[in-house]
């Protein structure tokens, strides 16, 4: 939020509190003005979305060398993802990073029941998302490909033993046996980049469940939008993230080894 944003809303609370002392309720005793107040809860909710990028950047990097490392594994990995499901995915969270930006609009403008019909809107389709990704993670133990807990490499050494598992893609060559143990590597990154971001999920879903219901007490439209404007900058980090996993999991590394 510009500076000029909050100082504007700094002077509209405190207009609407003329008398020397008296601050709105939602003002923290160590601010001065709620200006600072919006500022200092920015600047908070910005560091800590730094964080998160350092830390998805190691685990993106971790996948860029594996895959650089061992690539004919890595393509035989990528294609036993399905990216119909994961388009699909990518639609949701799209979808839902605008009904998010509208609730935020709703708040500030002060439409109560706009801003709880996005938010449940938002709560929705962030459910929606981690039901489509847990019919992908069952697929993943079916075919036996979820490290450590039900792993096999049979279908890896001999395509031709396990055909559902390569129906989409029959042109798939055996691998070395050495080659064929790191494809359970990227999935051991697969599950690791998208838990992650799965678990960010449903953390947004519970800070969501929360809101919705301060929302119907009458939270968020008497002036206050800070809390419901960095959670929308928390959802919409989330939302990116998943941008740079799709293609980086599902699109590239799909051509036939030569």
């Amino acid at each position: 939020m510009s500076d000029s944003t909050a100082i504007a809303r700094g002077a509209a609370a405190e207009a609407a509190h003329p008398h020397p002392g008296e601050h709105p309720p939602y003002q923290r005793h160590h601010f001065e003005t709620v200006g600072q107040q919006f500022d200092a809860t920015n600047f908070a909710m910005w560091l800590f979305l730094l964080t998160e990028v350092m830390f998805f950047g190691g685990l993106f990097a971790s996948y860029l060398i594996m895959r650089n490392w061992y690539y004919p594994a890595f393509v035989e990995g990528s294609h036993q993802l399905n990216i119909g499901w994961g388009t699909a995915n990518t639609a949701v969270l799209i979808i839902s990073s605008f009904t998010m930006a509208m609730g935020v609009w709703s708040a500030e403008m002060r439409k109560k029941g706009m801003l709880l019909l996005f938010l449940s809107l938002t709560w929705i389709l962030g459910m929606a998302f981690l039901g489509i990704k847990t019919i992908e993670y069952h697929e993943k133990w079916v075919k036996h490909h979820v490290p450590g807990l039900n792993w096999s490499d049979s279908s890896f050494l001999n395509p031709a033993s396990d055909p559902e598992v390569h129906k989409d893609y029959p042109g798939d060559k055996p691998l070395a046996p050495e080659m064929a143990q790191k494809a359970e590597m990227y999935f051991f990154l697969y599950f690791a980049m998208t838990g992650m971001h799965a678990l960010h999920m449903i953390i947004g879903i519970s800070i969501l469940t929360f809101m919705i219901i301060r929302a119907r007490q009458g939270a968020y439209t008497t002036g206050h939008v800070t809390y419901v404007e960095n959670f929308g900058l928390y959802w919409h980090f989330v939302d990116i993230i998943w941008i740079f996993l799709f293609p980086l999991l599902y699109l590239i590394s799909r051509f036939p080894n030569s």
